[in-house]
């Protein structure tokens, strides 16, 4: 089956990797989240990741603690420099090459982000996971997944949730939470869905980068995905 997507920027949060836990990284969830890469690089799909911090350390929950936002958001960003480097553990036990490129620079650890030594990675068949956000304090992971996804100029965004896509409100919550097929980048913003910020919304509205989002923990929802199945929420022009 021909892919409809030969190159993905994968978004996951930092609390995918707890799985049931209340802190940290469920090593069981991670080999789950790195045989599903390892299953589409396979299949001949390049893959850029970016994984957040919300396992570790939240650089807004550290503010609204009083915190200074600019220390709490460097924080966050060197957590996800520890989620980074665990998955990039995990697949490479698993058989797949894997680079981490971090934004704030730590050569003894991970390779700084250069763009084009980022796309010669992808196109060699590494997964490169991006780390560190986008090296500033106040951006989130989500734009930092959309500027990193512009850069490397993959064909979508797949955020990777513990839902089967975007709802007019929590379906965990609401038994009557109404799921959306598609949306507009507008559709997102004017009725305020947290799919994700609004930054990362409009950033990827400017260049038309499609988003697709989609539950992970459901075993091949990504390689489905991939081959252009129809599955999750799909956002665009």
């Amino acid at each position: 089956m021909e892919l409809k997507y030969k190159r993905i920027l994968l978004k996951l949060s930092g609390e995918a990797l707890m799985g049931n836990d209340s802190f940290g990284i469920n090593t069981d969830v991670l080999e789950e989240i790195s045989s599903e890469i390892k299953e589409i690089i396979d299949l001949g799909v390049e893959v850029g990741i970016v994984i957040g911090a919300g396992n570790i350390f939240r650089g807004v929950k550290g503010a609204s603690q009083g915190m200074d936002r600019t220390a709490a958001d460097n924080m966050g960003m060197l957590a996800t420099v520890i989620n980074s480097l665990a998955l990039q553990d995990s697949l490479e036990r698993g058989g797949v090459v894997t680079r981490v490129m971090s934004a704030i620079p730590m050569r003894l650890v991970c390779e700084p982000y250069i763009r084009r030594r980022a796309t010669r990675h992808l196109e060699k068949g590494r997964a490169v996971i991006f780390a560190a956000g986008t090296g500033n304090p106040y951006f989130t992971t989500d734009s930092a997944g959309v500027l990193r996804a512009l850069e490397i100029d993959a064909d979508i965004i797949i955020k990777a949730t513990k839902v089967d896509g975007v709802y007019d409100k929590d379906p965990v919550l609401y038994d009557d939470a109404v799921k959306f097929e598609t949306l507009t980048y507008d559709d997102v913003l004017s009725k305020n869905l947290r799919v994700m910020d609004a930054a990362g919304i409009a950033l990827a509205k400017e260049d038309k980068k499609p988003i697709l989002v989609l539950n992970m923990t459901q075993s091949g929802n990504i390689r489905r995905a991939v081959n252009g199945e129809m599955i999750g929420s799909l956002i665009g022009s």
